[in-house]
């Protein structure tokens, strides 16, 4: 649960973060102002899939939450002559596709433009020879992501495939982050990649059809390419007005980024924060976006620094997220996110309502099975387990397992476990944390629960439960409060890691050996204390009595959760807000001691919430030197009410290999 004793300080949070509102541009022979509102909802609805192949097949997704009508609409390729199409549906429900095969045609070099009735622009793609055969899709969220070209495999009418590239070429990473139409008419574009792109032979247009489009260099001659989180700013020659659109075109014509701003945009500026474009009381060209004074809904556009995808949906009776607590700075030497910038929304809505805890918030402990990295194993505070597997994109409950979860006890089937850590050990069992028993949330229950994933029925018992309480006494104070800072986390170490690494064991002074504790299994377990952030270590004997090794500092005021990270050979302590949403990497040192190595913080466009919930998918899933990082929001918060991520807890990224 989000801990709610206080903590001072506050982190602020104005991220490049993005909601890709996609390509919004053009007018017919002269240029159509954007409207100033969206009555209608077609500032919802983006190109999503697109081949040029056979059947010339155009895909359209309605990201909003109101389905809108496509009666009147029309479609233009690159000679901007609009022409009815036939939908396979006279609207597009909210969450939902439309297909079309377009009446014009569609080259190998191309274009598609959306028009509603009155000739209002809604969204376009551009792109070169080839890149639509078979198909071209959005790549990394329905509707707002990255568009990936010759994917090899079409999804008309219903999701696109997850099997993105899981680290984007460098040039697909620069976004528009700034524009100005007050006079000055500038364009900032900010690489969010790890490496400089050559932006040489790049051109951008605005949303008059009359114009050609112009060069970046001849706009600003030294502007040849971007650093690796730099900026580049350039002036428009072809103007930008009160109402207007801009696309960024690469040197093969494909289109990298747009935004479209109303009447009231884009002046002083609009710029890229965490809930999106806005309209911002001063300019920040070239420097990170201030986002002070800022006002919502200046302008809609694709990614930057990063992209938050995904979302959406509306609260079920009974959901409520809560907003979290406790926030406080990051530490000082803490090192940037050192994976993908981009960040989805990875579950349905209000997905983890159970019977005690219909407010659907509460997931805290998440962990990959390591035997069958396709899993995510998720722990509810309020005693649930969840088995999870993806579907189209979004982790779900496992049908097969429970659609709704599993329900879990104390030894003899009692109690309500606060259960918040969550690790598979060796065996392959399920080994849970609890803080307290919600039924006498008081007084503390620090124990740790093996359960058996293949156990039958829609409850489980623990094989067998080891309770640690009574090292604990600075928490059974009488208070709930207290009583909530005890076990958050617990991660299983292989006994391999620690002796190929030189631990030395606490209790003797010596190399670590296994062979001295008979009962303990094949590794050791580190459970995280909320109170002062320090990891507890314990062998759990097989005759229910445990040995105690001693404690571990993370070096940070709190823990949230504990893994073990095959991949990156550490120990990976995951602290909230309370820290600043930071992951402490710990390794075994040359004196046998396990202690910190590296800091890292969260990627930028993720909210500061009680973010409790890490894991690393398995080094076997590596693809393109990156694989899946996993989050969980306790509150289920996001930004706040009206944003995309609010009612959700799971958020997915990338981590390198």
């Amino acid at each position: 649960m989000p801990n709610s004793h206080s903590r001072v300080g506050v982190a602020s949070l104005c991220a490049a973060s993005l909601t890709f509102s996609g390509l919004v541009v053009t007018g017919l022979l002269a240029a159509q102002p954007a409207a100033a509102a969206d009555p209608a909802g077609y500032q919802n609805v983006r190109i999503n899939e697109v081949s040029s192949a056979n059947s010339d097949t155009v895909e359209l997704y309605n990201s909003g939450s109101t389905a809108v009508s496509l009666s009147g609409w029309k479609m233009s390729d690159d000679g901007f002559s609009p022409q009815s199409f036939n939908p396979s549906a006279s609207s597009i429900p909210a969450g939902g596709f439309v297909t079309f095969n377009s009446p014009k045609g569609l080259g190998d070099s191309d274009k598609v433009v959306i028009y509603t009735a009155d000739g209002t622009v809604v969204d376009r793609v551009d792109w070169a020879a080839g890149k639509a055969k078979p198909a071209m899709a959005r790549c990394g969220g329905d509707g707002t992501g990255t568009w990936v070209t010759g994917t090899g495999t079409t999804t008309f009418g219903a999701a696109n495939a997850a099997g993105c590239p899981a680290s984007p070429p460098a040039a697909s990473r620069v976004r528009i982050n700034e524009v100005s139409s007050d006079g000055s008419d500038t364009v900032e574009l900010y690489n969010g990649g790890t490496s400089a792109v050559s932006i040489g032979s790049w051109k951008y247009v605005d949303n008059d059809t009359t114009h050609s489009a112009a060069s970046i260099s001849s706009s600003a001659p030294s502007a040849t390419s971007i650093p690796a989180g730099g900026y580049v700013t350039f002036g428009s020659t072809i103007g930008l007005g009160g109402s207007d659109s801009l696309f960024l075109l690469d040197g093969s014509g494909n289109t990298v980024d747009s935004v479209s701003w109303a009447a009231s945009g884009a002046s002083p500026s609009d710029e890229r924060c965490a809930t999106g474009f806005q309209t911002s009381a001063s300019a920040t060209f070239g420097a990170v976006n201030s986002c002070a004074g800022s006002t919502p809904g200046g302008g809609t556009g694709g990614g930057t620094a990063g992209q938050l995808l995904g979302g959406g949906g509306t609260l079920t009776s009974g959901c409520t997220p809560e907003a979290p607590g406790g926030t406080g700075s990051t530490p000082s030497g803490t090192q940037s996110w050192p994976g993908g910038l981009d960040v989805t929304i990875a579950d349905n809505v209000c997905a983890f309502t159970t019977s005690t805890g219909p407010e659907g918030r509460d997931v805290s402990g998440l962990a990959f099975d390591p035997a069958n990295p396709s899993v995510l194993w998720a722990a509810k505070n309020k005693n649930w387990l969840y088995k999870l597997v993806k579907s189209n994109g979004k982790w779900v409950p496992d049908a097969t397992w429970s659609a709704t979860g599993k329900q879990i006890r104390f030894a003899g089937g009692t109690g309500q476990p606060d259960s918040e850590g969550l690790t598979v050990g060796g065996n392959g069992h399920l080994y849970v944390t609890s803080e307290r028993d919600n039924g006498n949330n008081t007084v503390p229950k620090d124990t740790v629960m093996e359960f058996d994933p293949a156990a039958t029925g829609s409850t489980l018992t623990p094989l067998h439960q080891w309770d640690m309480t009574a090292q604990f006494p600075q928490l059974n104070t009488g208070s709930k409060d207290d009583a909530n800072l005890g076990f958050e986390g617990v991660g299983y170490v292989p006994d391999s890691w620690l002796t190929a690494n030189g631990w030395t064991d606490p209790l003797t002074g010596a190399a670590y050996s296994p062979a001295n504790y008979p009962l303990h299994g094949a590794g050791l377990f580190f459970a995280g204390l909320e109170y002062d952030g320090t990891l507890h270590v314990y062998g759990l004997n097989s005759d229910g009595s445990f040995t105690t090794f001693g404690t571990v500092s993370t070096g940070k005021p709190g823990v949230m959760d504990v893994t073990f990270d095959a991949g990156a050979q550490r120990i990976v302590a995951t602290c909230d807000n309370t820290c600043g949403e930071t992951h402490t990497f710990l390794k075994v040192n040359a004196s046998g001691a396990i202690v910190p190595d590296v800091t890292y913080t969260n990627p930028a466009v993720m909210p500061v919430d009680n973010l409790e919930g890490f894991a690393l998918a398995p080094a076997s899933t590596c693809a393109g030197g990156f694989r899946e990082a996993v989050w969980s929001d306790d509150g289920i918060y996001g930004f706040g009410s009206g944003s995309s991520s609010y009612g959700h807890a799971l958020y997915s990224g990338t981590f390198p290999c």
